[in-house]
């Protein structure tokens, strides 16, 4: 009987080693993304988004002049799967990840590297809805820059 409770102990201790958390879960996901990027896997890459996803990107117009863009998903799904494996490769770090029920956010700074050579860095804000039990992200939009760059 002791050897069954040692057994039935270290099991459980087993699965709740394996238990993810919701943070970690929001978190694939958006790693998931990345991969789809870096592999140029549009169908990793479409999986990751909810069917409403909006892109937006913050950046300077030709007359220096802050301005928000909108970008088409689908469009840079097809941008995505038209590179060769490896060519988009963002590399980020999880700041912050945040969940309350269906909604969460996540602020990840990134360096993002195009063919093997530094492009540029900045910040992603996601915002991931929790549909049927799995994580998508509804909303993203980042800064890009050229100086302050950590590489």
């Amino acid at each position: 009987m002791k050897y069954f409770f040692i057994v039935l102990t270290v099991m459980q201790c087993g699965i709740a080693a394996k238990a993810q958390t919701a943070e970690d879960s929001v978190k694939a996901v958006i790693n998931r993304m990345f991969t789809g990027m870096k592999n140029a896997d549009a169908d990793m890459l479409r999986s990751s988004f909810a069917d409403s996803m909006v892109l937006q990107t913050i950046g300077r117009n030709k007359e220096g002049n802050l301005v928000v863009r909108n970008e088409n998903p689908a469009g840079f799904i097809d941008f995505i799967k038209k590179e060769s494996p490896g060519n988009a490769d963002e590399r980020i770090t999880f700041d912050m990840v945040k969940v309350d029920g269906p909604l969460a956010i996540a602020w990840t700074p990134y360096n993002f590297y195009y063919k093997g050579q530094f492009s540029h860095c900045g910040v992603n804000s996601f915002q991931l809805v929790r549909f049927n039990g799995e994580w998508k992200i509804q909303y993203l939009i980042d800064t890009r820059r050229k100086q302050g760059c950590a590489q």
